[in-house]
């Protein structure tokens, strides 16, 4: 059998499916994504929820993108070792019998055979274990799509709710002098007449994104040096954030987030989950982050 015939063969044993005639999981994320922008622009600041998902979707289309690099790899390496052992003549190696020559010889000659066989083996258990990792990420990735359309439906659905409160509490630049918006200050003022603040409050961080660098987030910290706070504190972390939740509507508090969970008072969906950020202090462990419309 030629050497053609021979890869036809093998690789017919772990073809993919073929792609169905619809849009990439790449580009659907991509029009997505742009829906998601708009989205957090109408809900005029970021959706933790949505985000959350949206990176969900990446990560999973990153892994499906990387597994399938890899197998094209694979299979190439599969093709180079059929092809140098075909053109040796050891392509699944001749039968130790036909061996000649002397007992070191016919040893080395089967060591040899035993060797090819042995990485043919591996190398073909890898394509095997590639294919079913692709197909797995893949049908993970079209999973996290749906949830992304989902959430941003979802979203769509409670625009005209969001665009009453956003009515009701207006638009506020931040003042020249501390850099924040006059909602932020009175929340801040009320927030730390009612709960103490023993490690301090980090509020305007100049070049940041998100609602730090609008001037409409404060952080109130429960410990220090990114340290998990002791149990006292973080009951005045849960206290904080279940006051933010109780008047959010009625100051124009916009979102919480606390102990890697988020609280959106625009959406009324309740506490969720956030992946995990890599720290203390990323997770928001050691501080209550609440931002203002």
């Amino acid at each position: 059998m030629g050497l053609a015939a021979v890869l036809v063969g093998l690789f017919s044993m772990f073809a993919m499916p073929a792609a169905e005639a619809k849009p990439s999981p790449q580009a659907q994320l991509n029009r997505l994504t742009k829906q998601a922008a708009e989205l957090q622009k109408a809900y005029r600041g970021e959706i933790q929820s949505l985000e959350e998902t949206r990176r969900s979707a990446q990560k999973a289309g990153d892994r499906v993108k990387k597994l399938r690099s890899d197998l094209a790899e694979a299979e190439e390496q599969i093709a180079q070792f059929y092809r140098n052992s075909y053109m040796s003549g050891t392509v699944d190696g001749p039968r130790v019998f036909s061996f000649s020559g002397d007992p070191d010889t016919i040893l080395g000659q089967a060591a040899t055979v035993t060797y090819l066989a042995e990485e043919k083996n591996q190398r073909l258990n890898k394509i095997g274990t590639l294919i079913k990792e692709s197909r797995a990420a893949k049908k993970e990735a079209d999973g996290k799509i749906v949830d992304l359309k989902k959430e941003i439906k979802e979203l769509e659905d409670k625009k005209q709710d969001v665009e009453r409160l956003l009515r009701k509490f207006g638009f506020q630049t931040p003042d020249a002098g501390s850099g924040l918006t006059g909602r932020m200050i009175s929340i801040r003022n009320v927030i730390m007449q009612s709960f103490p603040m023993p490690f301090g409050v980090g509020c305007l961080r100049p070049g940041d994104p998100g609602e730090h660098g609008k001037g409409r987030a404060c952080d109130f910290m429960m410990s220090t040096g990114g340290r998990m706070p002791d149990a006292a504190s973080a009951a005045r972390g849960d206290a904080l954030a279940q006051w933010c939740i109780e008047n959010g509507r009625q100051v124009g508090i916009m979102y919480i987030i606390w102990k890697q969970r988020y609280y959106d008072i625009r959406t009324g969906a309740g506490w969720r989950q956030m992946s995990d950020r890599g720290g203390i202090t990323a997770n928001h462990y050691d501080h209550v982050h609440v931002s203002v419309f």
